[in-house]
């Protein structure tokens, strides 16, 4: 079989088109593996967004790759005007690029910052449609394996501060009542700390306070539900569970 550089240089072969989809479709695949876990967990990047960003950085890595070979001749001939040029900044540019994707999934609510799992996720699905387009599917289908799995794991095995849960408080009160005094013991129970607090006045001599509290577990509603029936000042409470 005649040299790559031939084939480039000519015209591509029936053989290299179904290596080149071959790469798309396994791209394809990598990126549903993880995009899967992601979506499972109700995530605002899932199956489709993962399925285009791998699929697209492979077509990136094949054309940075392959797409100026015509520049050369199958000698090694350069053509006139062309000595100096770097085919490969096309994928240097997706490393960069994609990161503005993974911007767009990272929101803020109060003091927590929500989405930095999935745009790095993200922008590893990028960097595995670029190895499996260059050919390197060892190291693709290994690295989506391994992402995939981590990400499983982490989850189930939570450490540091994936290990804290965010609830969202909410409680009426009457005028002059102390939440913060009342709530202490409460958070100490709970392995809690309140992040950020603001009080509004709901009716009358009624106060609403809103409370964004992490704890090493999740508070549940029956939480709530034991601290408003054990304060009679405390009319109602509301949990809103963000993780």
């Amino acid at each position: 079989m005649d040299n790559l550089a031939v084939y480039l240089n000519s015209q591509f072969s029936l053989i290299q088109y179904l290596e080149f989809a071959l790469r798309i479709v396994t791209a394809c695949a990598c990126g549903a593996f993880i995009g899967f876990e992601r979506s499972k967990r109700f995530k605002e990047a899932g199956v489709r967004t993962h399925i285009i960003v791998c699929c697209a950085a492979a077509l990136i890595m094949i054309v940075s790759k392959y797409g100026f070979a015509d520049m050369t001749l199958a000698d090694g001939t350069i053509f006139s005007g062309t000595r100096g040029a770097d085919p490969a900044r096309i994928a240097a540019q997706a490393v960069s690029g994609i990161s503005f994707l993974g911007a767009g999934v990272i929101f803020k609510n109060g003091n927590t910052v929500k989405g930095l799992t999935t745009a790095a996720g993200i922008w590893a699905t990028a960097a595995i449609g670029l190895s499996i387009g260059a050919g390197m599917y060892a190291m693709g289908l290994f690295t989506a394996l391994v992402v995939a799995l981590l990400q499983i794991v982490m989850h189930k095995f939570t450490v540091g501060g994936d290990a804290y849960a965010t609830n969202t408080l909410i409680f009426t009160v009457r005028d002059r009542t102390d939440i913060y005094a009342l709530l202490h013991p409460y958070l100490e129970r709970w392995g809690a700390q309140i992040n950020e607090s603001s009080v509004s006045r709901s009716d009358g001599d009624l106060l609403e306070y809103t409370l964004t509290v992490r704890a090493t577990r999740a508070i549940g509603y029956a939480d709530i539900d034991a601290f408003v029936r054990s304060h009679p000042e405390v009319l109602s409470g509301v949990n809103y569970s963000i993780k």
